[in-house]
């Protein structure tokens, strides 16, 4: 792989040291181990070698104007973001309306998620894969509030990665609570700005100052963008006729009408799923806990869609796909039809998701935030960038511990 086409020392960039080692980015990337924990992710410089930049911008949030939004994390959400996505193609590949697909296409709700960035946006050094960031939002939440400045909500965000085979897909949830680099603007270098919570570039600029970050932090280049509507989920279950759920131990909602979950399988409908996988604070666990309920309730829907006669009845499938439309924004060059091709062999169990690599919480400038292991996230991003997921998990997920990967 040349150096012109690699993210990963092409000119003006600087290189990834490999996993487990901490070597300086020429660029004042990644720093050794003298730097300290809460630098990560480090910023990139732009402007030099062949990539455009150069410094400019507004000034960027930082230490003398902190984010102060929500401090509940709601990161949890995005294995249902990633659900949303692959809900969709898995049904529209599992039948031939291809008229159907193109009418469900145009119903599709779009925005320009890459308005004006030019700077620093990493190269694709292989072709086939997919890397799709993933934003939930949850109107329907009591305790959601909207971003100030944003019509964009920070929720959830997730990167999913589609290996070029197409026949799994990796679900990398990104902390919105997690310390980062957020450029001065949506045209600025990665190396402008200041350090912040991530679900802050929702609040300066928008989805595409969100976009412009997660690009920066990993290093991955995006091609395409889902915003969905984590409160739409409720029609998506209920037109599957609701599904089943393991309750690990009896607890009482937090949320009226204050429902009480008790211990083992439950059959919930589309309000009762919604309100169970929003409890946290009955877990010792708090937001991992949650993760994990999501991601069990995700992999109910999409295995109940594909076995539950959907697929097969008309009604029951127009009611399915037009509720999960409603639900969904995407950029303006995604393709539904053409993305259910790709992921028609995708099913609940050939999903897998991952964590962030982090150190968990700490306090910085007053606020409480997660620290990402800079080291492991180097290589996990590296190997998502390179489409080497499946060498990477082997590496790294012990078997029936995916999820895991903090």
């Amino acid at each position: 792989m040349s150096a012109t086409t690699s993210p990963y020392g092409r000119s003006g960039r600087a290189s990834v040291p490999p996993y487990g080692q901490a070597s300086a980015r020429s660029t004042g990337g990644y720093r050794d181990t003298a730097q300290r924990d809460d630098d990560w992710p480090p910023r990139r410089t732009g402007g030099g070698g062949d990539r455009p930049g150069g410094g400019g911008g507004m000034p960027g949030p930082g230490p003398n104007r902190p984010y102060r939004g929500r401090r509940k994390p709601r990161w949890g959400r995005i294995a249902l973001l990633g659900g949303l996505a692959v809900l969709i193609i898995a049904v529209i590949a599992g039948i031939s309306l291809y008229g159907y697909a193109n009418g469900l296409d145009k119903d599709l709700k779009r925005t320009d998620a890459f308005s004006e960035i030019a700077t620093d946006r990493p190269a694709k050094p292989v072709e086939g894969p997919l890397n799709i960031l993933l934003v939930g939002s949850d109107s329907r939440d009591p305790d959601a509030k909207q971003d100030k400045g944003s019509e964009w909500r920070a929720d959830t965000l997730i990167l999913m990665h589609l290996p070029s085979d197409h026949k799994n897909a990796q679900l990398v949830s990104i902390p919105r609570d997690l310390w980062v680099n957020i450029p001065s603007s949506n045209s600025a270098p990665c190396s402008s700005g200041s350090r912040n919570k991530i679900n802050a570039a929702f609040a300066f600029g928008g989805l595409p100052r969100a976009v412009h970050t997660v690009e920066c932090m990993t290093d991955v280049r995006i091609d395409h963008v889902m915003a969905i509507d984590f409160g739409g989920f409720k029609e998506v279950t209920d037109a599957l006729g609701g599904v089943d759920l393991k309750v690990e131990k009896s607890i009482k909602s937090i949320h009226k009408p204050y429902r009480t979950f008790t211990k083992g399988t439950m059959h919930m409908n589309g309000e009762e799923a919604l309100d169970w996988i929003r409890q946290r604070k009955q877990f010792a666990r708090g937001d991992f806990a949650r993760m994990q309920h999501q991601q069990e309730f995700l992999k109910a829907v999409l295995n109940k869609a594909a076995s539950s006669g959907t697929l097969t009845d008309l009604g029951k499938l127009n009611a399915f796909l037009k509720s999960v439309t409603k639900a969904v924004t995407v950029d303006r060059d995604f393709s539904l039809k053409d993305f259910a091709l790709e992921m028609r062999s995708i099913r609940g169990d050939d999903l897998t998701f991952i964590t962030s690599p982090n150190d968990g919480s700490k306090t910085i400038d007053g606020q409480s935030v997660v620290v990402s292991n800079k080291e492991k996230a180097i290589a996990l991003y590296k190997a998502m960038s390179q489409d080497k997921m499946a060498a990477w998990m082997s590496a790294n997920l012990k078997p029936g511990t995916a999820g895991a990967g903090s």
